[in-house]
């Protein structure tokens, strides 16, 4: 049977000493085997845990909880509490308005309008001897957009004209189209003479010319690529402030907007500051490319950073015919109507759609047959229940088209095919 001795060595440590089949005491150099091998294997199987673990954030969270960091912008320290947080520096926004306001402040210009106003009450002064000349000069300022380089300016049609507006005439006086319209230019003193080349303002758009070469045209951007939270800057010269700047966010998109003379606009809507001068100017991306052209702002008690732009990309076309014709040429119906809500088509036995009022002489109504008191409830296989059912089906077509109307009249439905006219 083996025995297992042991003895003390002379380092005070104790060895195990086997009997003679085979097994001798052990030497010095089987500590390290027996001992620092396996020490050191285990040091560095823990190196190689510990750095998977605090290599994975999940592991290395659950571990040690949530660290504490801190970032610098701008010589400001700045917590962060969690690795998930991401934080912009403001030196950056400062950068992009820097940016887009560097780029397109030389494209927008200063527009002046003069014109005249009459005082209706002339005639009645004259009549007791005390009338005389009443008429006065007024000036009227806003913005505009050059588009070429030799000269050509995009801006709002009542920028340049002041009668358009129903709200520009009363019973007490008479406001006259601009009687001149004068150009300054950024960083520009001179007072350049302008040329009204077109206007229309069912779209509320027009474009002037100045006799002047090598202006730096603005960058037309995509308006159909906005998207709500964009970062947007409206440019132009309000209160006569020139070169002014104001920045937001696109708050809306495809806004329909009504004005006072009862025409609807779809727009873009804005926090960016516009005010009285802005109109004609630019609202632009981030890229200082021009996204639409300020127009309108709602102005209330109570009411703060709600701004209208109308979209470039619908304003391409118009301010191409502008150039090209001096007006734009739409699809021609021929007729003036009246929308029969349903309470009113019942209170005069009719159907809802639009009662035909009046039908122009050689229009195209005329020619298909129209008459007056039809009632058109079906246009191209859409239902028709007002006007501007009828315009919007009206306005994608063009000139030469042919459009199928479904009309009542006297009670019987019937179907007439107009070819489309110039209006």
């Amino acid at each position: 049977m083996e025995q297992n001795n042991f003895k003390q060595t002379n380092d005070n440590t104790y060895r195990k000493v086997f009997n003679d089949t085979g097994f001798t005491q052990k030497n010095k150099s089987g500590f390290g085997k027996s001992v620092l091998i396996p020490f050191c294997s285990g040091i560095v199987g823990c190196a190689l845990v510990l750095g998977t673990c605090f290599g994975v954030p999940n592991i290395k969270s659950k571990l040690l909880g949530t660290v504490s960091t801190s970032t610098t912008y701008n010589n400001t320290l700045i917590p962060e509490t969690s690795s998930n947080n991401n934080y912009v520096s403001l030196s950056n926004y400062s950068d992009t308005s820097i940016y887009a306001a560097n780029k397109i402040l030389p494209s927008i210009v200063g527009i002046e309008v003069e014109y005249t106003v009459t005082n209706n009450l002339d005639s009645m002064f004259s009549f007791f001897g005390s009338g005389g000349n009443r008429s006065s000069t007024a000036t009227a300022s806003g913005s505009g957009i050059i588009i070429s380089s030799d000269g050509y300016i995009l801006t709002n049609n009542h920028v340049v004209d002041t009668s358009s507006s129903s709200s520009s005439s009363s019973s007490y006086y008479q406001v006259t189209e601009a009687s001149k319209v004068s150009v300054k230019l950024y960083n520009d003193d001179t007072k350049y003479d302008a040329t009204i080349i077109g206007k229309d303002s069912q779209t509320d758009l027009a474009v002037i010319k100045i006799d002047k070469n090598d202006l730096p045209a603005a960058e037309l951007g995509n308006s159909d690529a906005l998207k709500v939270g964009e970062f947007v800057m409206a440019v132009g010269n309000p209160l006569n402030l020139s070169s002014s700047i104001t920045c937001g966010v696109v708050s809306s998109l495809n806004r329909e907007v009504q004005d006072s003379d009862g025409n609807t606009y779809t727009m873009i809507q804005t926090d960016s500051a516009i005010n009285s001068g802005n109109s004609g100017g630019a609202l632009v991306n981030s890229q200082g490319q021009v996204v639409g052209i300020n127009s309108m702002k709602v102005s209330s008690y109570g009411v703060e950073g709600i701004g209208f732009a109308i979209p470039i990309n619908s304003a391409i076309d118009i301010k191409n015919q502008l150039i090209e014709y001096n007006k734009v040429k739409r699809p021609y119906i021929g007729i003036s109507g009246i929308t029969l809500t349903e309470e009113l088509a019942k209170e005069n036995n009719l159907v809802q759609g639009v009662y035909i009022k009046t039908i122009d002489d050689f229009s195209a109504a005329e020619k298909a047959g129209l008459k007056i008191g039809d009632v058109i409830i079906e246009a191209d296989g859409t239902a028709i229940k007002t006007m501007d059912d009828l315009n919007n089906v009206k306005n994608s077509h063009k000139i030469g088209d042919v459009m199928t109307l479904k009309i009542n009249r006297d009670g019987s439905e019937k179907t007439i095919s107009l070819t489309l006219g110039e209006q």
